[in-house]
């Protein structure tokens, strides 16, 4: 009676052991399993030229200083990329003020007032900038930036080499064809546009 007794208890410490176990092993697959397709659905393939690349999905806050300097760049490209062509400056100058606030349009309308872009056009004129850095404070929102440019403005006889540095600040707005990053810059102001060189065309 005693070993059957013992017996009875070990198979039922064994059997206890084992459902435990199996219980654990149930809760690590699911929870594998969960985690597994968490990973799979923040990853997407891209199509380009014919190979697939693999992309991953992210919160916006980890991408904000990139995706903030890349906005404040494309606006400078697009607002000071001038050619002597009149439907290159509208578009361009309408793709700068989808990504800015009021403040762009009205140094824009000055500048059309001055017959600023009329002179590019009628001198053959052909203006062009290198971003050189971007600096943007995420600590405070909205968001400060000051961006240092480069600007090459090629005349017939000489090019014109010029220090630019802007500021302002970048508000949050929704995403759009026309605004992929989902910014507005606003109080855009100039600091500084001189010139710094000189060089004669041959």
């Amino acid at each position: 009676m005693k070993n059957i007794d013992s017996a009875f208890r070990y198979v039922r410490l064994f059997s206890l052991v084992v459902i435990i176990c199996s219980l654990a092993v149930a809760a690590l697959s699911l929870f594998k399993s969960f985690s597994l397709v968490s990973q799979m659905q923040g990853k997407i393939y891209i199509l380009a030229n014919g190979k697939a690349i693999e992309a991953f999905a992210a919160d916006r806050k980890d991408n904000i200083p990139v995706e903030a300097r890349d906005h404040v760049r494309a606006f400078h490209k697009f607002f000071f990329t001038l050619d002597p062509d009149e439907n290159v400056i509208r578009t361009n100058i309408n793709k700068a003020l989808n990504l800015a606030d009021g403040t762009a349009k009205r140094v824009y309308d000055d500048l059309k007032e001055k017959g600023y872009y009329a002179g590019i056009i009628s001198g053959n004129i052909s203006q062009g900038i290198e971003v050189d850095s971007v600096q943007v404070d995420i600590k405070a929102y909205p968001y400060h930036f000051r961006c240092y440019a480069t600007q090459q403005i090629t005349r017939a006889t000489t090019t014109v080499t010029r220090s630019l540095i802007t500021e302002g600040v970048l508000r949050n707005v929704s995403r759009s064809d026309n605004n992929p990053h989902g910014f507005l810059i606003e109080h855009w102001a100039t600091i500084e546009n001189r010139d710094i060189a000189t060089e004669n065309r041959k």
